[in-house]
């Protein structure tokens, strides 16, 4: 069985209105791929569907894309949610 740790999601702008949290704490295993970390995150929050191919996604403030790469996490890490910034 892989191990659990408890890590912090960071949400920003447009995904912190679909939560309605700026961060929280979640259990997840250590060992798991980006993108079932991303199903993970969607199940408590599933109107973030929505903006799934708009954010972007960092863990420990790293980009990583929504793929089938393997994190090892670390308890305390931090994944941020961040939608993309407009600006002029």
């Amino acid at each position: 069985m892989v191990p659990r740790c408890q890590v912090e999601v960071l949400y920003f702008a447009k995904s912190a209105e679909i939560t309605g949290v700026r961060s929280e704490t979640i259990s997840v295993p250590q060992e798991i791929r980006a993108s079932q970390l991303w199903k993970e995150i969607e199940t408590r929050h599933p109107g973030l569907a929505d903006v799934r191919n708009q954010i972007i996604f960092a863990v420990r403030q790293e980009y990583v894309e929504l793929g089938d790469q393997q994190l090892l996490l670390q308890p305390g890490d931090e994944i941020a949610i961040i939608p993309p910034i407009s600006g002029g």
